[in-house]
Parts: C-alpha cells; structure tokens; sequence
C-alpha cells in the first residue's frame, strides 16, 4: 500500500481542544522554528453541547448555528500534538462573519496564512502574516467569490505563486469550479491569473476541483494534492443534512518547476479516497480534505487532512511513491 493511514487516526479532534469546540479539522501543518505547527478550525456549537449531541444523535433535522475560531497545536513528532489553552485568532465584524480553512507556508523562515473569508458580500480568501501566531496581520484580501488559496514555500521566478479556487458560477455553471493560480511581487498585489486545471480533466470528479495543501518541491516539479468532488445526485452519502450527493477525495499532481501553472503529471486515481469510519461518518460525511504536506528528510511526507468536516487525520508514505504515481500528461 502506497499510502498509510496513521494507526492513531483521528490525531485531534473536540475531545482534545480544551476550550468550547465541536468540529476540529481542515488544518495547515508546517515546520515552524524547530517544531510541527498546526492552525486548525474549529467550528463550536453556539446552541451548546445538548444541540451538537442531538444533531450526532440524528433527533433534529436543522443544524444548530456555529461560531467558528482557529486554534493552534504544536508537536515534536507531527503525530501527537499539544493544543494552545486558547484559540489563536477569530474575526467578526459588522462585514466579517468568519475567518476559516487555514493554510500554513513558511517562506524564508516567516509563516505565512492563506485563509477563507465569509463576508456579508461574498466569500473572500487572503493572506496573513504572522510570528508567533497570536496576531496576524492581513496582507491581502481578494474580491468575492475565492477561496482555498495555498502558498508556494519559495519565490517562482522571482515571484510569489498560488494556487487558488475562484467560484466562477455564472460561466461555468453551479459547483462548476476549477484550479487556478496567480502571481505576486509583494504578497499583496496578486494578477497573471491562469487556469491550472479543470474539473473535466479530473476523471474522478465532475463537480468541483481545487487547491488542497501547500505544495512541496522535488527534483520533478512541485507536488501537490488537491480536492475533487464527485457529485452522484441519486446518492445520499449522508452527514447532517437530509440529503448530501457530494463526495470529496484527494488527487495529486506535479507541477512544472519553473512555471507551476502546467501541469507535466498526474494521478488518474484518487491519492485518498474516503474509506475509514472517520472519514465515511461525520457532520459530513465521505468528504476528505487535506491542509498540510510536509516532506521529511528520510524521503517520507506526511499528510494531514480533515475527514468528515469533523476530525483531524494523518496520512504517510514515500515521496518516490507519490511522484509514481504521477502519469506523464500528455
């Protein structure tokens, strides 16, 4: 089996978050100054713990309203994590309802925060910058509809890069959605927008395709996972809602080094699809969506991902592996 899923599976969830939490998953994972640094959401039941555990229970059919903050967990082994007494950052104003999804880059030794933006005007995603994570200063927001941005770790050809999922619903039709990118000089002023890849080149999604984690480099080019729904409107997976039709699953690609809009391979088989109990049985389920991607020095790469939109998952296996099963496109 190329990839394994870790025996301790969930690696954090509610029951390890010391402050009011309910579902704790779609995290960023990074080396941070000699550590695992994780910055997770945290969605909580604002009705209370009775209104979350009759939801669990399947005796109510509407979800109870939901607060949502980042918290933050460090690690010395990226397995077993000690989570911060207190969330590290939550925004609300009269115009921002939430701040969610991190993705955690570290760039010439700064941590770097993409994250989503649900507005009174639209779903916005940004970039944040931060030293030690209990303040974060907004460098850039963009307009309505973006999201599931992720930073490349090193400047391409002299510019910052990304990868990023704009809600294009008027050209492309409802959950019709692809893989972008864009290009900065200064984190903050981001064009030369081109299309990565769209959703009907992925054989296992017909709905939607996206940015996952932030992308490692190797010797062939930037690997990256990236998530892909597979809408069957005649199924019922499940979760909370009378009726969900749509499953999320990982697919992996490689990209150019020097222009990490092309694509040169990539799998034609889901890199993780939805399998374990945590995965197939949650707030919803059959949905895996991975945050964070770290390449150790002994060839191994860890990958976390959410399961379920509840939990907080890690997954491993060889990078010689992973750039395997890549396909040369065509």
């Amino acid at each position: 089996m190329i990839l394994t899923r870790h025996p301790s599976n969930p690696i954090l969830d509610a029951s390890k978050i010391p402050y009011p939490g309910s579902l704790i998953f779609n995290a960023g994972v990074a080396k941070y100054q000699g550590q695992y640094v994780m910055i997770f959401r945290n969605d909580y039941c604002a009705e209370g713990e009775a209104a979350w555990a009759d939801l669990r229970a399947g005796r109510r059919t509407t979800s109870p309203g939901f607060e949502t903050s980042i918290g933050i967990a460090t690690s010395r082994d990226g397995i077993s994590w000690d989570v911060a007494p207190k969330p590290c950052w939550k925004l609300k104003t009269d115009e921002i309802l939430r701040v969610y999804d991190p993705r955690l880059t570290v760039i010439d030794g700064v941590a770097y925060v993409c994250f989503a933006m649900d507005t009174r005007h639209g779903i916005r995603g940004g970039v944040a910058k931060t030293e030690d994570f209990s303040a974060f200063e907004i460098l850039t927001v963009s307009s309505p509809d973006n999201r599931n941005m992720v930073l490349f770790p090193e400047r391409v050809g002299g510019k910052y890069f990304r990868l990023e999922r704009p809600f294009t619903v008027y050209s492309r039709g409802c959950d019709r959605f692809d893989l972008w990118s864009s290009r900065s000089p200064d984190l903050r002023y981001w064009g030369d927008n081109e299309l990565v890849l769209a959703v009907e080149n992925v054989p296992f999604a017909n709905d939607k395709i996206g940015p996952a984690a932030p992308p490692i480099k190797t010797a062939r080019g930037w690997l990256t996972t990236f998530h892909a729904v597979w809408r069957d409107p005649e199924a019922n997976y499940g979760g909370w809602e009378p009726k969900w039709s749509k499953k999320y699953m990982a697919g992996l690609m490689l990209l150019d080094l020097e222009n990490p809009s092309k694509v040169v391979a990539i799998s034609d088989q889901p890199l993780i699809d939805t399998e374990a109990p945590y995965e197939r049985n949650g707030f919803r389920n059959d949905v895996i969506f991975p945050g964070g991607m770290i390449l150790e020095d002994s060839g191994e790469v860890k990958i976390y991902y959410g399961a379920a939109d509840t939990v907080e998952c890690l997954a491993t296996a060889h990078v010689d592996d992973l750039l395997a099963l890549c396909k040369p496109v065509q």
